[in-house]
């Protein structure tokens, strides 16, 4: 790549990394108000203020960057061009930054949209962030359309499709239609569902279909069965964002469809996990000695394993048992970090790799890469555990105190767990420095 396309990049990246330390450290802080609930009394360090700034800090600094950076990165390859439309990249790059600041500054303050989760900044804001994935969209389409191989890959059709789906919800989540009573209720479960799946998910998948067989020196396993994992995933995935609601006021035939689309979810989850691991298979010495596959093989593990987790709890029995429990949280951090954040981190050490004159440092990679699954896994793990009891206590009409109480030691374990990925990224900030 031409330095001047690693350079952009490498931007894209570097921010993401910035906005990873400073969303996680938040996280940190939140994480000791669970054991420490009396730690301050400060209203800017608030729980219910600092909550929405680690969220999405994370979701729209760190790991949006972090994939519009590898998906520039990875399009200009599979298309046999350079990067188009440097220019509107560099300006997407800066209108993100300064709508996840002034985001963050805004929530601090108690300047928040209140229209629900992952959508509290304010319209002007959001507007920055939108306008930013508008011009990466438009950079990503030009790159796409003068491509010289005749074929769009895989890879192309989900970054490329990523974009235009973030920009279609983002702007029926702010439109101010049908956002009275139930119908804002709607919009919420498809606004937070949509962004998870057909942004953050489906530009991810995107980067596996380059990276993982890349990395392995094979090829994809069956383009077409990736093609079958696309388009279900569109069909599947758009209509099940109410199923965050089951048992509620929104009509029921709407319930029922956003359950039965998380069944359907298991077609497009298990095609693209096979091919995934199709590629792995004639390469498991390979990619166990690899400093960056482990990253990719943990992120297709938890893309199997948290997808169907997804689904389980979709169904009326499990929603009444884990719904408003710590065992979402669990779901929501073996997703979005167990296979977005593992598949950024695989991602960038390529792009160092191929892109610095300086070797990777093999060994405190491989410090981060055990610091962040030890940590997922004391994360998760004692919250679903926890989760599950604190529910079946609600479900036997125990007071709600008691489920409090239940959960102190499983809230620690969770403490513990963020503090080992918290330090992981420290080390990759650094690993990042180190490879300039």
């Amino acid at each position: 790549m031409h330095s001047d396309d690693d350079r952009i990049v490498r931007l894209f990246l570097g921010s993401a990394l910035f906005w990873l330390v400073i969303g996680t450290t938040v996280g940190e802080y939140l994480g000791m108000k669970f054991i420490a609930p009396d730690m301050d009394a400060i209203p800017w360090l608030s729980f219910g203020r600092l909550r929405p700034v680690h969220t999405n800090a994370v979701f729209w600094g760190w790991a949006s960057l972090g994939m519009m950076g590898l998906g520039h990165y990875v399009l200009p390859r599979v298309s046999g061009v350079r990067l188009q439309g440097k220019g509107l990249l560099k300006a997407a790059l800066i209108l993100i930054n300064i709508a996840v600041l002034s985001g963050s500054i805004a929530l601090m303050s108690g300047i928040n949209n209140g229209g629900g989760e992952y959508r509290e900044y304010v319209w002007p804001i959001a507007i920055l962030f939108a306008a930013g994935v508008a011009l990466s969209f438009v950079s990503s389409w030009m790159t796409v359309a003068r491509r010289t191989i005749g074929t769009i890959h895989i890879s192309s059709w989900y970054i490329v499709s990523a974009h235009i789906f973030v920009l279609v919800i983002s702007i029926v989540a702010y439109l101010p239609y049908g956002q009275n009573g139930i119908g804002e209720t709607i919009i919420q479960g498809y606004y937070m569902h949509q962004g998870v799946g057909m942004w953050f998910m489906m530009c991810t998948l995107g980067l596996f279909y380059y990276f993982i067989p890349d990395e392995l020196e094979t090829h994809i396993f069956s383009h077409r069965l990736g093609m079958v994992a696309f388009w279900s995933q569109i069909l599947f995935y758009t209509v099940i964002g109410t199923h965050h609601f089951v048992f509620s006021s929104i009509p029921w035939w709407l319930q029922i469809t956003a359950i039965l689309g998380s069944v359907g979810m298991v077609l497009p989850v298990v095609a693209g996990t096979v091919n995934f691991a199709s590629c792995f298979r004639g390469h498991g010495r390979h990619a166990i000695r690899s400093v960056t596959l482990p990253f990719f093989m943990i992120a297709v593990f938890f893309y199997i394993t948290g997808s169907l987790q997804g689904t389980a709890e979709a169904f009326q029995t499990t929603n009444l048992l884990w719904h408003f429990t710590d065992f979402s949280v669990a779901h929501s951090h073996m997703t979005m970090y167990g296979i977005i954040t593992f598949a950024l981190f695989g991602g960038i050490y390529v792009v160092l790799r191929r892109t610095s004159a300086t070797p990777l440092p093999v060994s405190a990679i491989r410090l981060q890469f055990t610091l962040a699954i030890v940590g997922l896994l004391l994360y998760t793990v004692p919250l679903m555990i926890g989760g599950t009891l604190r529910g079946q206590s609600w479900i036997d009409g125990k007071p709600f105190i008691d489920s409090v109480v239940l959960m102190a030691d499983y809230w620690l374990w969770r403490a513990i767990g963020g503090t080992l990925m918290w330090t992981s990224h420290l080390v990759a900030i650094v690993n990042f420095i180190r490879m300039r």
